[in-house]
């Protein structure tokens, strides 16, 4: 679909005013209903923030896809799991959300009806006397709402996530870890002067290959360097390869070239309702490592519902590594020098997100030699 934004009219505004107004995002709809005006504007970024999106007042793919998963609720459909083509939307989260309260490991409350969705639904079914077939239908929905769930508040997919660190153990050496160059090929990202953010991405993604082989880590790029694929492919390829975690590498740009720093998102909701512990876990190791490190500015952790964040089955960070269009940050990004500092102070929060806090060690004094060395003693 095309972007919508302010000024724009036809059938397609029809739908995402009639949309806003369901949500109750705007007033009931009288008199011109396909003109996309100011009002629609700010009801679109009301619900981008809502939904950790970014908040800039466009109907793109990503904002049209929460909009269509914003207007399903429980019950209004069956959901079953198809390979093909999941089935996602809010109806598909609250199934989620429900499952984790009773129990049943139905993994991150991302709205993607997957097979881990699928796998705990039908223990669910089993174990009170339902048809055991993965779908939720009518049957099912009046199960759900029947019963008192065993845990309520809190997080309860954080216990499950901090066990499955823990019995994963201190050491690097096998974990699978997908590193995701932003960008490629013809879609270079920012480029400001000559300097293209999807070949410096490129090239740190190199440097952090490099080191985490090194510890006995596997790391897997998600592209080659004349490969540009979509953020659905890229989760898709770190969910068939069994990633422990993923990294994205980017870099930003503004309007204002005074605007500057770094910035590390995870998947969550801006409502708060679904996150990703670990991820957000692993976003504040590295905003801290590297802040400390490079010295950039610290433009704090956010949640985001972005696809690479969402449609991963492990935890992601997308790290935004300074603004080339602040001279500052460029000439930094420029320098092999500052890239290997990049490298290893991710290396290290890797490190400290499996220590799970033993024998750790300050901010920015955790040294790479000492990664290595820990490494090898835990060999022995």
């Amino acid at each position: 679909m095309r972007v919508l934004r302010r000024g724009d009219e036809g059938p397609a505004v029809a739908e995402v005013r009639s949309t806003l107004a369901a949500l109750g995002l705007l007033p009931p709809v009288n008199g011109v209903t396909d003109q996309f005006d100011h009002a629609v504007e700010h009801a679109v970024r009301a619900f981008q923030q809502h939904r950790g999106l970014i908040t800039d007042g466009l109907i793109g793919p990503a904002t049209y896809r929460a909009l269509r998963d914003a207007t399903y609720q429980l019950g209004g459909r069956p959901l079953a799991y198809l390979v093909s083509a999941p089935i996602t939307g809010d109806d598909v989260a609250t199934l989620q959300e429900r499952l984790l309260e009773l129990g049943y490991d139905a993994g991150r409350a991302n709205g993607v009806f997957g097979a881990q969705t699928e796998a705990a639904l039908r223990n669910f079914q089993r174990d009170y006397g339902l048809t055991v077939d993965g779908i939720c239908g009518p049957e099912t929905i009046r199960a759900l709402r029947q019963l008192s769930p065993r845990a309520r508040g809190g997080r309860p997919v954080l216990l499950r996530e901090q066990e499955r660190v823990r019995r994963s153990g201190p050491r690097l050496t096998g974990k699978r870890i997908v590193i995701d160059p932003g960008h490629g090929a013809h879609d270079t990202g920012v480029s400001v002067d000559g300097v293209n953010e999807s070949e410096l991405m490129w090239d740190l993604a190199r440097r952090l290959e490099g080191r985490m082989v090194a510890t006995g880590m596997e790391a897997l790029l998600s592209r080659g360097p004349d490969q540009c694929p979509d953020e659905s492919a890229r989760a898709q390829f770190a969910n068939e390869a069994g990633a422990d975690l993923v990294l994205s590498l980017h870099s930003d740009a503004n309007a204002s070239p005074l605007a500057q720093g770094l910035a590390c998102f995870h998947f969550g909701s801006g409502n708060g309702t679904a996150t990703s512990t670990l991820g957000e876990a692993m976003a504040g190791l590295i905003q801290r490592e590297l802040t400390k490190r490079t010295g950039l500015r610290d433009c704090g952790t956010h949640p985001k519902t972005w696809e690479l964040l969402r449609l991963t089955r492990c935890p992601a960070v997308r790290i935004e590594i300074g603004y080339l269009s602040n001279t500052e940050d460029r000439t930094r990004l420029t320098d092999p020098a500052f890239r290997d500092v990049v490298a290893e102070g991710i290396v290290v929060a890797v490190k400290r997100l499996y220590l799970l806090g033993e024998n750790d060690q300050p901010t920015g004094s955790f040294t790479f030699a000492d990664v290595l060395a820990h490494e090898l003693a835990k060999a022995e």
